[in-house]
């Protein structure tokens, strides 16, 4: 393995969404990422292999429903680092994985939780996804344009941001302590919590009355005409976000509308609606391609909007290996990137019984122990 977290061995209890695109992060940067799915179970692509939140892992299938299958995964946990589960809460105390008894079998280990709630509180218990709990953290509400309903991010902000981001975060800041104090402990990550503190720039600006709740009336919601996405003479669209008043200038520049005395006012939400008329009308006229000419490589903050087609293809990422292709598979390159100890190429999930027999003897299992295993249908 390599990476800044090689030597580091996660055990991850598997799920879907958040708890696996955490896995996937801690793989990326080199930690040794052991996946324990269930017999039988099915991925959320049909196949497992193709899963990319799957990538750089190997998978062993372990019962939990039958006790061997709990000390199997017991014994596994024990020569571990960090743990990843994503069920609700009290369930792995039910199957006798809860941390008082694992982190009294390895006083060392990290226990990861990720949860939508919270491990509290009077949602606790509730079923729900991504846009629930970004409703409820506050970021929906801003979210979508003036007039109009909230518009849901796709899973952005609540499973990864919010979730599975934040729990990679709290795990390699609590495998830092382990490591100076030799004591491990439990993260607690709620999507709820962590998709609230994504949005603490929003929360600054709203105490100091420069942003309303008013959803797309506002300079980063699309509510200014100089932070939006605008569409072309071939029906497609590029982004303009000069801020900072050097770049509005500089774009409006090059808009040919230094001379038009509307332009010169940039933060009055009064004269907002009309600039993006304005704007509007002006990006209608040339095609995509025509706007980048202008406009791609200069200070006035631009961008065409690229479909995901279209995205690993462009000169600036193709340059920069934003994507890669593994097995026939294009896919984001891990980020961000070392220059002493670089990430290595992601691989499909292994789902190669040689790669989990390995990882068993690891951990003590001897070939008569596995067999009896595999005939009770405890690991398939």
């Amino acid at each position: 393995m390599t990476g800044p977290l090689s030597g580091i061995r996660i055990v991850e209890i598997a799920g879907i969404g958040p708890g696996p695109f955490c896995g996937m992060m801690l793989a990326d940067h080199g930690a040794q990422v052991i996946r324990v799915d269930r017999p039988g179970g099915q991925a959320l692509v049909g196949d497992p292999a193709r899963d990319l939140l799957n990538r750089s892992r190997v998978s062993v299938n372990i019962d939990l429903k039958k006790p061997e299958g709990i000390t199997a995964v017991r014994r596994l946990i024990a020569s571990a680092d960090g743990l990843i589960e994503g069920f609700r809460p009290g369930v792995m105390e039910r199957l006798g994985l809860g941390p008082d008894t694992l982190l009294g079998e390895n006083p060392k280990l990290v226990y990861g939780r990720m949860t939508g709630w919270g491990r509290d509180g009077p949602y606790a218990q509730a079923a729900g996804h991504d846009l629930n709990y970004i409703a409820l953290s506050g970021v929906l509400d801003a979210c979508g344009r003036a007039g109009d309903k909230p518009t849901p991010p796709m899973n952005l902000l609540g499973d990864f941001g919010g979730g599975g981001m934040m729990l990679a975060f709290g795990m390699v800041a609590a495998l830092l302590s382990a490591r100076a104090t030799g004591n491990g402990q439990v993260v607690d990550c709620a999507m709820t919590d962590g998709s609230a503190v994504l949005a603490t720039m929003i929360w600054s600006l709203r105490a100091t009355g420069r942003w309303n709740d008013a959803r797309g009336t506002n300079f980063l919601d699309t509510g200014a005409h100089f932070y939006d996405c605008y569409e072309t003479a071939d029906g497609k669209f590029i982004s303009i976000a000069p801020v900072e008043p050097q770049f509005y200038a500089d774009l409006i520049s090059r808009l040919g509308l230094a001379d038009d005395t509307d332009f010169h006012v940039q933060n009055d939400p009064r004269r907002w609606p009309a600039l993006k008329v304005k704007l509007d009308a002006l990006f209608r006229t040339r095609t995509r391609e025509e706007w980048c000419t202008l406009l791609e490589h200069t200070d006035a903050c631009f961008a065409p909007v690229l479909s995901m087609a279209e995205a690993p293809s462009h000169p600036h990422n193709l340059a920069r290996g934003t994507f890669i292709e593994v097995d026939g598979i294009t896919q984001p390159a891990p980020a961000p990137r070392y220059s002493g100890t670089p990430t290595a190429t992601p691989s499909p999930l292994s789902l190669d019984p040689e790669a989990a027999r390995g990882i068993w003897q690891e951990v003590g299992l001897s070939d008569d122990e596995l067999a009896h295993l595999r005939a009770a249908g405890v690991i398939a």
